[in-house]
């Protein structure tokens, strides 16, 4: 894959990350459609998509078999769906660029301190760097007038670590689209469930449908095949610091597309945060990469 396509299909896939927050913000923030229904939207029309493309790509290869769920497992299903759930539910009340922050902060941070649990053990560059991102943690959750409500900012960091916990369970998969697909349809049948204990809540209109849709057919599903595409031909500190992109976009996208504002707080909490995790990423890879 020659580098220009490479560095465009990055771009694209970190889009849709942030794209994910701002549809989940442009469907709740109006209440065009609750959180249940969303995260039941999101994970079906995600795995149709994914499924499809899965099966699409076998066809030219006659030696797999069709994905289903035989390429799916259930404690990953149930973290995927955690993930999904969460989020819908903390971008109730969430800013786009905030909540992209708390979810892909608690992301690495989960995967750090799993690492570390491993026996992994950390330089004094990553110690610093760790320092940083809960001092910048506190600066955003601190209490003040801009501070995000600490529920649903408990809740989306609840959704980083659900991902982060997903990711670990999928590194050793052979065939991480395929895995995906399976998982996405396995996760359907919790998002019924969540949908039955909501059932009084449940409401939609058209626009709500279609943002669901949207963000589980594209920048769910489109977007993590894409992923899953470039992954393997990035280096393992360029696949974890172009993440840290990810709030950034979504913090634009909240202000141009939902007239959200960059408080001093949080371009504060954002730089802070990035830039520990960034010291993380970069002090644990170096030695190897």
């Amino acid at each position: 894959m020659k580098l220009p396509f490479l560095l465009l299909l990055t771009a694209a896939a970190l889009v849709s990350f942030a794209a994910n927050s701002i549809l989940c913000r442009l469907a709740l923030q109006d209440a065009r459609i609750d959180a249940a229904t969303f995260t039941f939207i999101r994970l079906a029309s995600g795995a149709g998509a994914i499924w499809l493309i899965t099966v699409c790509r076998s066809l030219r290869r006659v030696e797999e078999r069709h994905p289903g769920l035989t390429n799916g497992n259930w404690l990953s299903a149930f973290a995927l769906f955690s993930y999904a759930a969460a989020f819908s539910f903390a971008y109730i009340n969430l800013p786009a660029g905030t909540g992209a922050l708390l979810l892909f902060g608690a992301v690495q941070v989960s995967m750090i301190f799993w690492g570390f649990y491993q026996g992994e053990r950390l330089c004094l560059s990553q110690k610093v760097g760790f320092f940083f991102a809960c001092i910048g943690l506190v600066i955003l959750l601190a209490r003040g007038l801009s501070a995000p409500p600490l529920s649903s900012s408990a809740l989306m960091l609840f959704s980083g670590a659900c991902w982060g916990i997903y990711s670990l369970r999928g590194k050793s998969s052979r065939d991480a689209i395929a895995t995906t697909a399976g998982n996405f349809i396995c996760a359907v049948p919790f998002s019924v469930i969540l949908i039955c204990l909501f059932r009084g809540q449940l409401h939609a209109d058209q626009t709500g449908l279609f943002y669901a849709a949207a963000s589980g057919t594209i920048t769910s599903g489109v977007g993590y095949v894409i992923w899953y595409t470039v992954l393997p031909r990035l280096r393992s500190t360029t696949a974890a610091a172009v993440q840290l992109s990810v709030p950034v976009f979504a913090a634009i996208g909240g202000i141009l597309l939902l007239g959200e504002s960059m408080t001093i707080r949080m371009a504060a909490a954002s730089t802070t945060i990035l830039a520990g995790i960034a010291l993380v990423i970069f002090g644990k890879q170096a030695p190897t990469d």
